[in-house]
């Protein structure tokens, strides 16, 4: 059955594998990738799942992919870092059914740490990159990875930006293929990486990339669209969408395949142009590689490094007009930790004692910010309780006035563990404060280990972090309600003094895991203390004679500005109370 419907870039992905044939799929969540895995869960008859981090997830699919199936592995750019070790030495092997890596970059870093750009990792571990521009190339994109992927013996990117991956346009469904198992043949020369057999199957990839870049031409997804010649525009991805709004008499040569650029084509298509301009978003990849190629072109001249491509920014670039955008009119918004996080009342302790703080990627590092102020330190994922730890050895226990590590339950799952053992083993003097709320939040409440729950929403075994913790070689544990400040601040100092490293397990589900929310507090007869302030709550907003007031329709009724009310002044109503 043939459907045509408007879908996410992401959802798209997920379509396209599915119609490809795809048996096992593989990812950690992490924007703006994490839907591609939630839309696959969704066919019965693919097996998909969250992995503790993009690692293992990428050897799962790996393991598919060499016993013959068509497998897919999915990750934001920042965990192609996480990947890396085996995703270079898979471009050696090559495999026996498909294998598809999706990374999903984040122009303008709209929920990253860094912006990347994943097209040089194509490049360095040698493994060909497809970049669609819209939905429907999302697709057909990634079935054609597939398919190439098994016709060069090679593992295949499809690489996505923000903006594709989060935007709609037409997708025409179509029924899946249903492809047998290939038989899997043992060959060690081929699969077991020792130095003799890696050093043979290096030239086979040099061979490989010759041979994918000779038919580039009639792999089909480069296409060239001679109008005015004074301009020719090379483009690929998200910025041809901006091109064709700006410049819909310019000539353009899009990129469906990013790496190997093929620059054979290039050449035919600048000898048809007076003036030739590369755009692209971030690094100048395409750019670099025509330069060397001999082939002169503009390109980070007139565009910056840094930040998304918009339809705007070409026309003011090639010719000069200027116009505003959204975001010259919309105020600054910048996030917030939501009312009843629990994770608030914790860094309002840490805040209070004046520890300092490595803290790590996830909800928690909004902690950061005023009026919390909490957070020293953010890195990357599972990187907080290294960081302490070399704070730690570096400055002392006495001068880092014992340096604290924070940490969430899937962020610790995913890389924080080994840095715990590292810790433990090398005798430092830290507390890791683990905040546990039973998802992973950020990117919006998927399952891990700890949770009880699959991608699929079958139970799982649910990983003790306690037990773990203590497996790890930490001894000294404590857990407590996050909630529960002055149980949270005890829990804090006991722990600070001890020698060693100490664990505080801070417990309390996600704010808004629950399908209701709590009784709303209300505040009455103001004593203009500003202590409910200090907390930074959503809900919470200061009057202009200095009083505070809760609006009632963002309280989640956590209770945790009423422990910090000395007055007594935040109680629920009496008539809320009876309601329920």
């Amino acid at each position: 059955m043939v459907k045509r419907q408007l879908m996410l870039g992401n959802a798209a992905i997920a379509r396209g594998a599915y119609e490809a044939g795809v048996r096992v799929v593989s990812a950690y969540p992490g924007t703006p990738s994490t839907e591609i895995s939630e839309v696959i869960a969704t066919y019965k008859e693919v097996y998909a799942e969250w992995a503790p981090n993009e690692k293992a997830a990428f050897e799962s699919a790996v393991g598919a992919a060499y016993a013959g199936a068509r497998a897919m592995v999915c990750m934001k750019h920042v965990g192609v870092n996480v990947a890396a070790d085996p995703m270079f030495t898979v471009a050696y092997t090559g495999i026996n059914g498909g294998l598809v890596i999706v990374a999903a970059d984040d122009p303008g870093m709209y929920s990253s740490q860094n912006e990347q750009d994943s097209r040089f990792y194509a490049r360095s571990a040698h493994i060909p990159m497809l970049e669609p521009s819209d939905s429907g190339e999302c697709k057909e994109f990634t079935k054609l990875a597939f398919e190439l992927s098994e016709r060069y013996d090679t593992p295949v990117f499809v690489r996505t930006t923000t903006r594709v991956a989060h935007s709609q346009s037409y997708v025409t469904a179509e029924e899946r293929k249903e492809l047998p198992l290939k038989p899997y043949v043992k060959n060690v020369k081929k699969y077991t990486m020792m130095p003799s057999s890696a050093v043979l199957r290096h030239i086979e990839v040099e061979k490989r990339e010759n041979k994918f870049k000779a038919d580039l031409a009639e792999i089909g997804v480069n296409t060239i669209e001679i109008n005015d010649k004074s301009l020719g525009i090379i483009c690929s991805g998200v910025v041809y969408q901006y091109v064709k709004e700006a410049c819909p008499s310019a000539s353009v040569l899009k990129l469906g395949v990013v790496y190997p650029v093929d620059t054979e084509l290039v050449r035919r298509f600048a000898a048809e142009v007076k003036r030739l301009v590369v755009i692209e978003e971030l690094e100048p990849f395409i750019e670099d590689t025509l330069k060397a190629a001999g082939v002169k072109c503009e390109g980070k001249n007139l565009f910056s490094l840094q930040g998304e491509i918009s339809a705007a920014l070409i026309k003011n670039k090639l010719y000069g007009e200027k116009i505003k955008t959204n975001t010259d009119y919309a105020p600054p918004r910048p996030p917030v930790l939501c009312a009843g996080c629990p994770h608030r009342g914790v860094f309002y302790i840490l805040s209070k004692l004046k520890l300092t703080v490595s803290a790590d990627i996830g909800c928690y590092t909004l902690g950061a910010q005023a009026p919390l102020s909490a957070v020293d330190t953010v890195l990357c994922m599972g990187a907080s309780i290294g960081i302490a730890h070399g704070f730690e050895k570096a400055a002392g226990r006495a001068q880092s006035n014992k340096t604290v590590a924070v940490i969430g339950d899937s962020t610790f799952i995913h890389s924080g563990i080994t840095g715990l053992i590292n810790a433990v083993y090398n005798g430092s003097n830290i507390t890791l404060l683990i905040l546990d709320n039973s998802t992973t939040g950020m990117t919006g409440h998927q399952e891990h280990p700890a949770t009880g729950k699959t991608l699929k929403g079958t139970s799982a075994k649910i990983l003790d972090l306690e037990a773990m913790v203590k497996a790890c070689g930490a001894e000294s544990v404590r857990i407590v309600d996050a909630y529960d400040l002055p149980a949270v601040e005890k829990a804090v100092k006991g722990a600070i003094d001890e020698d060693g490293v100490s664990v505080v397990i801070a417990k309390r589900p996600c704010a808004l895991l629950g399908k209701t929310r709590g009784v709303p507090y209300a505040i009455s007869e103001c004593k203009r203390c500003g202590m409910c302030g200090k907390i930074g709550c959503p809900a919470i907003r200061k009057n202009a004679d200095g009083t505070m007031t809760i609006v009632a329709e963002q309280c989640a009724g956590c209770g945790v500005c009423a422990g910090l009310c000395k007055f007594g002044c935040i109680k629920k109503p009496e008539k809320n109370l009876k309601k329920t």
